[in-house]
């Protein structure tokens, strides 16, 4: 190719170009032309030789993390003494010892992992791994038990913060965040976590992909890698090749409930903002516009006569909200938030919440076919409009241990502003909220599922857990096999036939 070249380059330019300007064009183009010869695929860099270095450093900073939960056992048939004297009085005496035991409280335990990002012993996690634990227990690489308090947590995030409680006053070793946009699909990541309970496991993948959504999340945008994550490894870090924290692994994607190669972590860019403002503020303030959206889709496109289809379609604008204010209105198609692209929805609310409270952002919008820009000054998301709030240390709401009963399979509470924000229960809604349901239970076949609120039972209203074992206590006692919930779940009440369960802790999970 390059000696075609020059002959052509020579045929046409010797008449007028010099000698010596012939000579420079022609040692470039030979240049050019060998360099264009040497290029070819794009190489791929290799794995490293060994990841031995790098997890030496990091593992001493990445804790195991127990916790128990007790959870009392009530609602069955009090035993009565037989008289003295009575044939098989003692087979009697050793049934009811086992009734009896049945209803002692139980403790549930569970694992997870998590890693410490201060030397004076701040440790992030998973929420739902601390999530209504009694004790908290931070076991680190060489074998030490600590307990830990909650600083603070954030159900919407899926992020906890724990303080490790020691005496000794010694620093602990710790790791940094990273900037998980500087991450790219197919960058080596290592993973160190307790997998059923396997202290101190290291596994290594690649990012696989990003800005994946779960669980209809519409707070976090995930990491997927395929480093193998199992239970256990909740709450632990996502290490790049720098020995930096780019994510908090959290959930699998899994038919079978083990590896299967799809894991997600939380980027450390939302990881470390959440944790920063639990620090800081003792809760998670996030950006509030004030609208309801829906996708823009190609047939409301169609609709609409326009080839806009992606956005943010306006179908409610809230009154005194911030969108109210900046003139936001119904119908309009939201295509950018503060200079960035509005795929959509979920998109926007992401966007919306990670903004700074008080910011004015630039919103640009197709109102009537035609492009208009607003200016909005974001608000604070309000508390009640966040799925399980934000819980910090002190949070007076959260029901007690001892007001808790596990009844018919069904774990109860007395309703408290906490329960209303984290089920969207109305505030004239009176009575028992249902925080879990044994699988096997009578009441899940019934379909009582976590957020229903018991209203009465045998026609009679009930405030705590306790009038609910009172009246089905009293009901055994006369011989019925079933009671008559009034139920409230999500704005509608029904009726509600409930067979009383034999023994309650056949059906209990």
């Amino acid at each position: 190719m390059s000696t075609t070249l020059v002959k052509a380059i020579n045929t046409r330019t010797t008449a007028d170009m010099s000698g010596k300007a012939l000579k420079v064009l022609l040692a470039s183009i030979l240049i050019l032309a060998a360099a264009m010869t040497s290029m070819g695929p794009v190489a791929a860099r290799g794995a490293p030789d060994s990841f031995a270095d790098l997890v030496e450093k990091l593992s001493p900073a990445v804790v195991n993390i127990s916790t128990v939960q007790t959870i009392r056992r009530r609602g069955g048939r009090n035993v009565p003494d037989l008289p003295e004297g009575v044939p098989f009085g003692d087979l009697w005496d050793q049934f009811r010892d086992r009734m009896e035991e049945d209803q002692e409280p139980r403790e549930a335990r569970s694992l997870g992992s998590g890693f410490i990002i201060d030397a004076k012993g701040i440790v992030i996690t998973n929420n739902h791994v601390v999530e209504d634990a009694d004790e908290i227990t931070v076991t680190t690489s060489d074998g030490d038990d600590f307990p830990a308090k909650v600083l603070g947590r954030d159900a919407l995030s899926d992020i906890a913060v724990l303080k490790i409680e020691h005496e000794n006053g010694d620093d602990f070793p710790f790791v940094k965040w990273g900037d998980s946009d500087d991450e790219r699909i197919g960058d080596w990541v290592i993973a160190i976590g307790n997998p059923f309970g396997q202290a101190g496991t290291v596994t290594a993948g690649i990012i696989s992909a990003r800005n994946r959504s779960i669980n209809n999340s519409n707070d976090v945008e995930f990491l997927q890698t395929d480093a193998s994550i199992n239970r256990g490894n909740s709450g632990g870090p996502l290490f790049n090749m720098k020995g930096e924290v780019i994510g908090v692994n959290t959930a699998i994607f899994s038919p079978t409930g083990g590896n299967v190669g799809i894991g997600f972590a939380i980027p450390s860019n939302d990881a470390s903002r959440v944790t920063a403002e639990l620090q800081e503020h003792g809760k998670v303030r996030r950006g509030w516009l004030g609208v309801g959206i829906q996708p823009m889709t190609e047939e409301f496109a169609e609709s609409l006569g326009i080839k806009q289809e992606e956005g943010a379609i306006v179908t409610r604008v809230e009154p005194n909200s911030p969108a109210d204010a900046a003139g936001v209105r119904e119908g309009d198609i939201i295509i950018k938030w503060d200079g960035k692209t509005v795929e959509d929805s979920n998109r926007l609310s992401i966007l919306v919440k990670r903004t700074e409270i008080g910011k004015p952002v630039k919103v640009e919008v197709i109102r009537q076919g035609k492009k208009e820009t607003l200016e909005v000054t974001t608000g604070e998301l309000p508390a009640s409009m966040i799925p399980g709030g934000n819980e910090g240390d002190q949070d007076s709401d959260r029901p007690e241990r001892s007001e808790r009963e596990l009844v018919e399979g069904m774990e109860l509470a007395p309703l408290n502003e906490t329960l209303r924000r984290r089920y969207e229960i109305a505030d004239d809604v009176e009575g028992v909220a249902v925080l879990r349901v044994a699988r096997r239970a009578p009441a899940a076949r019934q379909g009582i599922r976590p957020g229903t609120v018991i209203l009465r039972v045998n026609q009679q209203s009930v405030t705590n857990p306790a009038e609910i074992v009172d009246i089905i206590e009293e009901a055994r006692e006369d011989g019925r096999e079933r009671v008559l919930f009034l139920v409230n779940y999500r704005g509608t009440t029904a009726h509600v036939s409930l067979k009383l369960m034999r023994d309650q802790g056949d059906d209990e999970e």
